[in-house]
């Protein structure tokens, strides 16, 4: 599957969007960045930015830089192989979880059984089963089996459904809930059924040492993996599952997201049906308020998309500085690939950046 390319312009056409990335690199916000855009059905900017770290003589960043794409695994891998599922009716959105994940009840009080067993899968994929955002489940344990079982049983901080909250450990759950209902681990599910039919060759999870080298840091770990961390997944709580997680652990170039971005504004083909794109990608009703899809997530100001994407838009974003945003009324996407958490996390100055850069892409076009 091709983008067709129409590059010869963008050095004029988006000189405002790259000037703001080359500015935040001079303030340290990260050392390294590439964006990809794509707009009807062509790649129209493809452009890479700064270096590993702030050292002008460490490799430069290059258009096909491969990065740590941290939470955009989720719609990219995880939310992609429910979908799947769920159009071959192997996967119903509304099952509950513990209908596939027993772990997830286990050896509770009967009140504690009862509100978990009222949790689904949309509520996983929605972000309203009352999990909480984040443990750090690694500090405890070793192995990819004890963080799952401490994932099963990490207890609920809300009632299910009642609000939206952002759950890395909800995801941990559901794609062990995924790799059971398709009978196929994650990672060979998304290289046969995602990267194989939508050519993202630079695409992966676990890099191996000779690609590792060619990928920007992300970490100077000092306090749970004592190294550099560098073709590694940055979360540790993928790192100790081995790198493959519902949550976090894919590695991409930006011009391979770029790809796969076109292949959701075509409404799915060759993979995925329209309607299938649709329902995903749609905003839930409740809880109230909500700005999440399933899986994905949508503008609500202030948003990372900026002041331009249409209320049709869908995105994610990643830790690591990573970002996607779709609009299908526009034919629009952005892709920003950082490595912001580079030496540590202390900069927060994404945050401000991304909505620029959006922006400043609308405003070209």
């Amino acid at each position: 599957m091709s983008t067709p390319l129409q590059l010869h312009d963008q050095e004029t056409r988006f000189a405002r969007a790259f000037a703001v990335i080359r500015e935040a690199i001079a303030h340290r916000a990260f050392p390294g960045a590439a964006l990809a855009v794509t707009h009807r059905g062509n790649l129209i900017a493809s452009r890479s930015f700064g270096h590993f770290i702030y050292d002008p003589t460490s490799p430069a960043i290059q258009a096909d830089t491969i990065f740590d794409l941290a939470s955009v695994t989720k719609v990219v891998a995880t939310t992609t192989m429910a979908m799947l599922l769920y159009e071959r009716g192997l996967l119903d959105v509304d099952a509950p979880v513990a209908e596939m994940l027993p772990e997830f009840v286990g050896n509770l009080t009967s009140d504690q059984n009862r509100t978990r067993r009222t949790v689904t899968v949309r509520m996983l994929l929605a972000h309203s089963s009352g999990l909480p955002a984040y443990l750090k489940l690694f500090e405890t344990t070793r192995t990819r089996t004890q963080l799952l079982r401490a994932a099963c049983s990490t207890p609920l901080v809300a009632q299910p459904g009642a609000n939206a909250e952002y759950s890395d450990i909800g995801f941990i759950l559901l794609g062990e809930i995924l790799e059971r209902v398709a009978r196929k681990l994650l990672e060979s599910f998304f290289y046969r059924e995602i990267a194989e039919p939508l050519d993202l060759q630079q695409t992966l999870f676990t890099p191996p040492l000779n690609l590792a080298i060619g990928i920007p840091p992300s970490e100077d770990d000092r306090s749970f993996r004592l190294r550099i961390i560098q073709g590694e997944v940055n979360d540790e709580n993928a790192s100790v599952m081995g790198g493959v997680a519902g949550h976090a652990g894919l590695f991409a170039a930006a011009t391979d997201v770029a790809r796969f971005a076109e292949c959701m504004l075509r409404g799915g083909p060759p993979i995925l049906k329209p309607e299938t794109v649709a329902l995903f990608t749609l905003r839930e009703t409740s809880p109230a308020g909500t700005s999440r899809a399933l899986g994905w997530d949508t503008p609500s100001p202030p948003s990372s998309s900026g002041s331009y994407f249409s209320p049709r838009s869908f995105g994610h974003l990643g830790y690591t500085g990573t970002s996607l945003w779709i609009d299908p009324e526009r034919e629009l996407s952005v892709t920003l690939l950082t490595n912001r958490t580079w030496p540590d996390r202390g900069s927060q100055a994404i945050r401000q950046i991304r909505p620029l850069v959006h922006n400043a892409v609308v405003e070209a076009l």
